[in-house]
């Protein structure tokens, strides 16, 4: 899908320092930015993956997405990863973000994979996303009123299908399964 903001030959491949430092930072500070506006804002957990790159501004092969972030629990701190027919699991630990000097961190990244059914069951997908969200820092956060549901106004997360020749026969063998596990 190109991209009728970028001439010719211009591809959005941001680094994880300039999608903290000049599209979070800005997305939370000066939402109206017309730099902010090229990536789409979307309750990314109301779809699943493969819904999303039609839901992007632009991308071939990854996807940008602003999405708030809401509670698994209403007094927790776990977000709630559910997402259309499965959910979205973290994948290790999250990954500081050093500025290009390497001496402050700036924000973090964590891994997921999408897994289709519902946990323990689920099934392991091709679907991956990075999930970056700025460090709790009073200059940058509002104060959140306990009883919300909301976690994060809002993090920014890159999208993408791992390229596996057997992806499309393994998805749809999957499909089949989990309808025939959610009927029998």
């Amino acid at each position: 899908m190109p991209n009728p903001n970028l001439p010719p030959g211009f591809r959005f491949h941001p680094t994880d320092e300039e999608l903290i430092i000049h599209y979070m930072k800005k997305k939370v500070s000066q939402p109206s930015s017309p730099l902010v506006s090229i990536i789409a804002d979307i309750d990314l957990y109301k779809f699943n993956p493969w819904d999303l790159p039609a839901k992007a501004m632009f991308g071939d092969h990854e996807w940008f997405f602003f999405t708030p972030r809401d509670r698994k629990y209403p007094n927790g701190a776990r977000p709630n990863r559910t997402a259309g027919c499965g959910y979205w699991k973290a994948t290790g630990t999250d990954k500081p973000i050093l500025n290009s000097g390497g001496l402050q961190c700036i924000g973090v990244k964590k891994a997921l994979v999408f897994y289709e059914g519902r946990p323990p069951k689920g099934l392991k997908t091709d679907w991956v996303m990075h999930e970056y969200r700025l460090l709790d820092d009073s200059s940058h956060s509002l104060p959140r009123v306990r009883a919300s549901m909301r976690l994060d106004d809002w993090v920014l997360c890159r999208v993408r299908e791992k390229n596996n020749p057997h992806t499309t026969d393994q998805r749809i063998l999957r499909r089949k399964q989990l309808q025939f596990n959610l009927w029998a």
